[in-house]
């Protein structure tokens, strides 16, 4: 069995890494919709001009 303090340091690392992978994760998320939002924007200015 694993001793107490090690498994706490894995277990530390497991959520350090979980967490980092969320974080990721929202920031490709952010940087999408502040793309989407800009690529709207320029369809709908190219739109007004035909």
């Amino acid at each position: 069995m694993i001793e107490y303090s090690i498994s706490i340091k894995y277990m530390i690392a497991g959520y350090a890494v979980i967490l980092t992978v969320l974080a990721l994760y929202l920031v490709s998320l952010f940087i999408r919709w502040r793309n989407l939002k800009r690529d709207l924007q320029l369809f709908k200015e190219t739109r007004k001009t035909d």
